[in-house]
C-alpha cells in the first residue's frame, strides 16, 4: 500500500501559529528574564522595519493630502481665472464705451460750433482701400434726408462732401481725395485760395494751398476755412492751419501748406450738414 502524503492547508498553518504564539506568551510570563536577549534581538530586527513602514504610511498620507490640496487649489484657481477674464472683458467694454462717449461728445461740441447749420449724425461703415479715408460710406441715406452735395464734418472741421446717395447709405468724398478742390479763405483776412486734395502730400501731413494773392497779409499759423464764394461748401467750416507760405514760380501768387484739422486715418462718426449751399449762376441769374 502506498502512503498518502498529508496536505497542509491554511487552517493547519493558523493552528500552528496560534500554538507558537501561546508558547511564546507562556515563556514570556514564566521565563521573561531568560528571553530578554531574544526579545531585544527580535525588536532590534523589527524596529527598523516598523519605522520604515510608518515612514511609508506617513509619506502616502502626506502625498494623498497634498494631492487633494492641489486639486482644490487648481479648482479655486480656475474659478478665480474665470472671474479675472470676466473682469477684463468688462474693463475692455468700459474702455470702448468711454472712447465712444468721447467721440460723441466731440460731435456734440462740433454741432454746437456750427449750430447755425442743421446736422444729422452718421457712422462710417466702409472705406476705400489704403490707410486714408479719402472716400467712405455712411449708414444714412435719402430716407434720412441726405442729398448729394451735402457737407460732412467731424473732429473740429471739414471732412468732405456727399457725392452719391441711396435709400439707406451715402458715399462721401473727402478733401484729401486726389480729385478734390475746395474754395477756401483765410479766416482773419478773407483772402481767397484753393485747397487741392492729394494723397501723396497727405503722406507728409499736408495739402497744397494755391492761388493766394501775392499781396495777402497772411502768415504761418493762420486758420483756413471754407469760402463764402464756394459753390458747394457752406461758409466758415474749418479746414486747418497754414504753413510754409511763399511766392510761387510765377511770382504772381503765393502757395502754402495746410495741415487738416480732421484726422483722416481714424474716422468713425460724422455729422452731415443738411443745409445745401445755395449759389447763383451769374450767367443765368438762377440759383444752383
Amino acid at each position: 500500500m502506498k502512503l498518502q502524503k498529508k496536505k497542509f492547508n491554511s487552517n493547519h498553518l493558523l493552528a500552528i501559529f496560534i500554538v507558537i504564539c501561546g508558547l511564546l506568551a507562556g515563556i514570556s510570563v514564566f521565563a521573561g528574564g531568560v528571553l530578554s536577549p531574544v526579545k531585544n534581538v527580535f525588536f532590534t530586527v523589527l524596529s527598523p522595519m516598523q519605522e520604515g513602514t510608518n515612514s511609508i504610511g506617513n509619506f502616502v498620507f502626506s502625498w494623498n493630502e497634498k494631492a487633494k490640496s492641489k486639486k482644490a487649489l487648481k479648482a479655486e484657481n480656475e474659478k478665480l481665472q474665470e472671474k479675472v477674464d470676466a473682469l477684463k472683458m468688462q474693463n475692455r467694454v468700459l474702455e470702448q464705451n468711454q472712447v465712444e462717449l468721447e467721440r460723441l461728445q466731440d460731435l456734440l461740441k462740433l454741432k454746437k460750433k456750427y449750430k447755425k447749420y442743421h446736422t444729422v449724425g452718421a457712422r462710417v461703415i466702409s472705406k476705400g482701400s489704403g490707410n486714408w479715408f479719402d472716400i467712405f460710406m455712411i449708414d444714412k441715406g435719402s430716407k434720412d434726408g441726405l442729398k448729394k452735395d451735402m457737407n460732412v464734418i467731424a473732429g473740429n472741421g471739414l471732412v468732405g462732401i456727399v457725392y452719391d446717395v441711396s435709400a439707406h447709405t451715402a458715399k462721401v468724398r473727402t478733401i484729401i481725395n486726389d480729385t478734390s478742390m475746395v474754395s477756401a479763405m483765410f479766416l482773419k483776412t478773407n483772402d481767397s485760395c484753393i485747397v487741392n486734395g492729394s494723397l501723396d502730400t497727405m503722406e507728409d501731413g499736408y495739402l497744397e494751398v494755391v492761388y493766394i494773392s501775392k499781396d495777402a497779409k497772411v502768415k504761418n499759423g493762420d486758420e483756413l476755412v471754407t469760402s463764402y464764394v464756394s459753390s458747394k461748401f457752406n461758409e466758415g467750416i474749418t479746414i486747418g492751419k497754414v504753413s510754409d507760405i511763399k511766392l510761387d514760380s510765377t511770382k504772381l501768387t503765393k502757395t502754402a501748406k495746410v495741415t487738416p484739422i480732421v484726422d483722416f486715418k481714424h474716422l468713425k462718426e460724422v455729422l452731415v450738414i443738411t443745409d445745401l449751399k445755395k449759389t447763383e449762376n451769374l450767367d443765368t441769374g438762377t440759383k444752383e
